[in-house]
């Protein structure tokens, strides 16, 4: 299995709520990092290991958003690197607003595990 079809099987897992999937593709080091605009990230938005991204990211998403999902529109990838480009959309429950918002997720895979995640999304969308 290549790097960009591991990540697609994510994303697909993550679409299905297959959550152990997701999390044992995961390097027990991973570096998660959040945007810090996010409504639920209090700090730095950077976590370390799939316990704080479980803890600080995925049960966040149901405290604060409803029909929460990820639309993936593209991967694509060269060596330890792959893209993915896409949406988000859900109800945010502190506004009652639904969203549609862009993101872009950065994720570099080492000996076959997912090592690092960079967040980039349209958070003021999120918020508004």
């Amino acid at each position: 299995m290549t790097n960009v079809e591991m990540v697609k099987q994510i994303y697909a897992d993550f679409a299905t709520g297959n959550v152990p999937a997701v999390l044992g593709a995961m390097d027990p080091a991973i570096e998660w990092n959040e945007c810090p605009g996010m409504v639920f990230v209090k700090d730095s938005g950077k976590y370390i290991g799939p316990e704080a991204v479980v803890a600080k990211v995925f049960m966040q998403l149901g405290e604060y958003f409803d029909g929460f999902t990820v639309t993936v529109t593209d991967i694509f990838g060269s060596g330890d690197r792959v893209c993915m480009e896409g949406y988000y959309e859900g109800v945010n429950k502190l506004t009652g607003k639904r969203f549609k918002a862009q993101a872009a997720h950065l994720w570099t895979v080492k000996d076959g595990k997912l090592a690092r995640f960079y967040q980039a999304v349209d958070t003021v969308t999120i918020n508004a």
